[in-house]
């Protein structure tokens, strides 16, 4: 089960029975638009705050995965979840709807993965029959938090990204079919001394290549092991970087292996800068995209390495630099489990 220091093998491959993913209507315009379950076709998703939109993106996320998979929420034994806002509230208060038993998480924009690890281990281990995990996240909503307020109109670096207003949510099962969880990785928290909190692709690069090497390390496999090796979310700065520091170590990957969560949800000529970024970016491709994508059999094994800046407005106006950490799942194609 434990291999080396900081992976685990699942042994019983818990089961993503289901998923789901929701977004709003600047990623509607995106290339992964059919992969979302639900688009809303403006950022207020019927509220009157971005930080109850916000709200809306993983409730709907959560019920349509419930629906999808067959169940009831009385079925469900925990939530794994959480974003980017103050305490989670969001989540917390999207889980208050959902009456399940709830785990609040926070792992900045690598929660979606830290999740999926922990759901696979509970279901691995017959702690439960079933558990949903995910996250979210909301343009405006964490803009405001973290940067400046979208109407204040500040300009920012080629180096930012851009937020993505986004839910993904998967429900993790002992038996039934479809992709199975087969080990996760669980990133220690590097900060290489950066401090931009406009550029969190470099600060977030040597994080993912950690958590990467020592993924290829402890189970003993290399980067060809994979059809792909997805980050979420470095975006056009950090993935070359990562890219680099593994070939450093000897890795190779082949032309479109490794590849971003936030170079995959927008299109070229979409004013985002260095890509997308936000806890419900990698969630949302991942239990969108890419798994629809494993399904229709194009990806067999996929490791995916979320990545987050666990800074805060609090750290950034004491001049902290950004201690940052990256958590890989690894995913494979599965039939029926009995």
């Amino acid at each position: 089960m434990l291999k080396g220091r900081q992976t685990w093998e699942f042994e019983n491959r818990p089961v993503i029975l289901s998923s789901a993913a929701t977004a709003g209507p600047f990623e509607a315009n995106g290339p992964l638009a059919d992969d979302f379950d639900i688009l809303f076709e403006d950022m207020w998703l019927g509220e009157d705050s971005f930080e109850k939109a916000q709200k809306v993106l993983i409730e709907e996320a959560a019920k349509t995965a419930i629906e999808k998979a067959g169940i009831q929420n009385d079925d469900i034994q925990f939530v794994f979840a959480g974003d980017l806002l103050n305490q989670m509230t969001s989540t917390s208060f999207a889980c208050r709807s959902l009456c399940i038993p709830y785990f609040g998480l926070f792992g900045a924009c690598s929660t979606s993965m830290e999740g999926l690890a922990l759901a696979a281990f509970v279901i691995n281990h017959s702690g439960a029959n079933y558990v949903l995990t995910g996250s979210t996240s909301h343009n405006a909503a964490i803009e405001k938090q973290f940067r400046y307020p979208t109407e204040y109109g500040a300009q920012k670096p080629p180096t930012a990204q851009w937020t993505a207003t986004a839910a993904g949510v998967g429900v993790v099962a002992k038996v039934g079919s479809g992709p199975v969880v087969t080990s996760a990785t669980i990133g220690k928290v590097v900060d290489m001394g950066l401090s931009d909190p406009f550029n969190m692709g470099e600060a977030m690069a040597p994080a993912a290549a950690d958590t990467i090497e020592m993924h290829f390390q402890e189970r003993g496999v290399g980067p060809d092991y994979y059809d792909l090796i997805a980050t979420g979310d470095l975006g056009k700065i950090g993935l070359p970087i990562v890219k680099e520091m593994l070939e450093q170590k000897g890795y190779s990957f082949n032309d479109g292996q490794l590849n971003d969560c936030g170079l995959m949800i927008y299109r070229d000529g979409q004013p985002v800068l260095a890509g997308g970024s936000g806890s419900g970016c990698s969630a949302s491709v991942t239990y969108g995209h890419l798994l629809n994508r494993m399904k229709k059999g194009e990806i067999n094994r996929m490791l995916i390495v979320a990545t987050g800046a666990l800074l805060s407005p609090m750290s950034y106006q004491q001049n902290e630099t950004i201690p940052c950490i990256a958590h890989a799942v690894s995913i494979e194609a599965g039939g029926a489990l009995a």
